[in-house]
């Protein structure tokens, strides 16, 4: 049973979770806090309860900068898609915290856990990635209710990264994530404050009965 206050705290964390690039203190994070946030995100849900992540914990100097070197040349890549002010405004946006952030976490999804056979995964095969989105959304949430930031840097290339972390083959590399305690969580989230995007609003998204004609 759920008190009006334990709907509302769930809630208020939903909403002030952010995907944070800057503003990363230089304060540890302690074995028994990670220790939490990485249970929430075991107990995440799964096709089959297959289980599929794991999560490799880097906080190893080293690694981190060649972890960044690769952000840098795919960064350098990703500009070129834009032009103007356009290009102008990607470049002065911070889109990580790889150095800054204590620790980074790398979530993997191993496609052979729960063996040939997963219960409800015969059809649809993906569900082993979804199944390890749900188990990051998880852990951002469990970090944000302990304060702790969390930014998604997605502008890597996986085949260097998993090269780097000796990651096998046949296991994906689905998130590359940086955790760390932050000056402070912003009100909105940065790329609409800075202008890139804005929140679609829910009834432009929201569908009865099936697919509309002329929805976009």
């Amino acid at each position: 049973m759920f008190t009006d206050q334990d709907r509302k705290s769930i809630y208020k964390v939903i909403f002030s979770r952010r995907d944070v690039r800057r503003g990363f203190l230089p304060k540890s994070i302690s074995k028994q806090t990670l220790s939490k946030i990485l249970k929430a995100a075991h107990h995440a849900g799964s096709v089959g309860f297959m289980q599929p992540w794991n999560f490799i914990v880097i906080d190893n100097p080293r690694i981190k900068c060649e972890v960044k070197d690769i952000f840098i040349h795919e960064n350098q890549k990703a500009a070129g898609n834009y032009r103007g002010g356009r290009k102008k405004l990607y470049e002065s946006m911070k889109l990580e915290g790889i150095l800054e952030a204590p620790v980074n976490i790398a979530v993997t999804c191993d496609h052979s856990r729960g063996g040939k056979h997963v219960l409800g995964r015969n059809t649809i095969r993906e569900t082993d990635m979804f199944s390890t989105c749900c188990a990051i959304q998880n852990l951002w949430l469990a970090a944000r209710a302990e304060e702790i930031g969390v930014g998604w840097v997605s502008i890597l290339d996986p085949e260097k990264v998993k090269k780097l972390l000796r990651i096998p083959k046949s296991v994906s590399l689905v998130a590359y994530l940086c955790l760390g305690y932050v000056r402070k969580f912003d009100s909105k989230p940065m790329l609409e404050t800075k202008g890139w995007r804005s929140r679609l609003p829910l009834e432009q998204v929201m569908l009865h009965n099936g697919w509309k004609n002329g929805h976009k």
